[in-house]
């Protein structure tokens, strides 16, 4: 795994506002960004059967991604050869495009069928320039993406490291437990950065710390991609701060009722259910260890038994894979063992202060006993709708964003250690866009 090192001093930089501020700069991302990028359109379960598909649209462009046979999914630009119309909005089932102007007809395979007196055009069209066409897709860990490059890397090559970090996880065997998405009022980096390190946690969300304390956290570049976890010793919660209660069973048990109740995500109903009985079922002064090992086991041993199998992954793998990745440019996956938390941002037009959020978990159930979801619009920022977790990470992205357009903001200045995930971001981006890199903060 290549991990690039460098000094603090090499690291701490400052970043400048044009990339969240500036409309001319969201324009621009069109063409060298979101032109050239392998970007998540879908999950291979929206579409299951053959006719299956889902419009994915970003910016000026829309595609339609389908299922064209069980085994195959294509990926074609959302527009009429005729005279330029849509063929589809949102998701649905079809057995070919149909264009609501002219009523020209195209099949999965992207082919035309029936272009209303084809014949007047005296053999100027043809099979192939009538075609849609298509564009780069591939799938990864139950993801569909795309890309509108046509020389572009492949997806495996894209995504490396984070393929060979994350594969033991198998999230092409976890499903939607629920999702939900806004426009927000921020820039789409702004969103996605609120989840790109663990280093706002003592500052955003006190109430998850006071069980184990608000730990250091680790910063990694992997390549363009990035990931954060947790500086361990061994102690409880993943953090070098002392637990601050003698009982870790009872600690346990209510942290993570808390983040389920709070959160609905980065744990399951069957890990808190455990939790709970740990009072009943170990001695008082049982060491930490001996209590989580307890605690993953039976949790293990639950689930096995209501056909909910366990990845085999391996110490170092949970080490290397943290808490968290940003799989550039806009997608975020919190991976756990058998659930993950995921977030996904794109601009909301050319409008740099707004963007498209989305908030999903992935969870791993029953074969025959996933649930039916739909990825359901909700604007009422409220802590009913969002729970309290989400609504703290909200203040965050509507406030960062308004006080970036301050006179008095010279620019930010992640930790050069336990946010050098957002740097790498940066100085990814800048690469695409053609500019230069963070500067060394004077």
């Amino acid at each position: 795994m290549n991990v690039t090192t460098k000094s603090p001093t090499e690291k701490a930089v400052i970043i400048g506002t044009e990339a969240y501020h500036s409309e001319a700069y969201a324009r621009e991302e069109n063409e060298k960004l979101w032109g050239k990028v392998w970007q998540v359109a879908c999950r291979v379960e929206e579409i299951p059967k053959v006719g299956d598909y889902v419009t994915y649209d970003i910016l000026e462009e829309s595609i339609i991604v389908v299922r064209v046979t069980p085994d195959r999914i294509a990926a074609y630009y959302n527009v009429c050869q005729h005279r330029g119309r849509r063929l589809t909005k949102g998701c649905g089932h079809a057995k070919g495009f149909v264009c609501g102007f002219h009523a020209w007809k195209w099949n999965l395979e992207g082919e035309n069928i029936d272009a209303l007196c084809r014949d007047e055009w005296g053999g100027a069209l043809t099979d192939e320039n009538l075609r849609l066409p298509q564009v780069k897709l591939d799938t990864w860990g139950g993801y569909v993406f795309i890309n509108m490059d046509p020389n572009c890397e492949s997806l495996h090559s894209y995504l490396e490291p984070a393929v060979s970090v994350l594969n033991p996880f198998q999230l092409e065997k976890m499903r939607y437990a629920w999702r939900k998405w806004l426009y927000f009022p921020c820039n789409w980096k702004t969103a996605l950065e609120a989840f790109m390190e663990g280093y706002h946690v003592l500052g955003t969300h006190p109430q998850l710390t006071r069980w184990g304390g608000a730990g250091l956290t680790w910063s990694k570049e992997y390549g363009r991609h990035g990931a954060f976890g947790a500086k361990t010793t061994g102690g409880f919660g993943g953090s070098t701060s002392k637990v601050f209660t003698s009982d870790v069973r009872k600690a346990l048990a209510e942290s993570l009722t808390e983040m389920w109740a709070e959160l609905r995500a980065s744990t399951t109903q069957t890990i808190v259910d455990v939790a709970n009985r740990l009072v009943d079922e170990l001695p008082e002064n049982t060491p930490s260890d001996q209590v989580m090992r307890h605690l993953m086991t039976r949790a293990m041993e639950i689930d096995a038994a209501r056909g909910v199998i366990w990845p085999k992954v391996d110490p170092k793998t949970l080490t290397d894979a943290g808490n968290g990745w940003n799989i550039f440019p806009n997608t975020n996956i919190l991976p756990g063992l058998t659930t993950a938390l995921c977030y996904r941002a794109r601009p909301h037009g050319y409008d740099p202060d707004s963007c498209i959020f989305e908030v999903y978990v992935l969870e791993r159930f029953p074969e025959g006993q996933e649930p039916k979801t739909e990825n359901i619009y909700e604007p009422e920022m409220t802590r009913e709708k969002w729970l309290q977790v989400l609504m703290q990470d909200f203040g965050n992205m509507q406030e960062v964003h308004a006080g970036m357009k301050s006179r008095g903001f010279r620019g930010c200045r992640p930790n050069p250690i336990q946010e050098r995930i957002v740097i790498n971001f940066h100085e990814t981006l800048a690469k695409y866009m053609g500019r230069g890199a963070p500067k060394p903060i004077k």
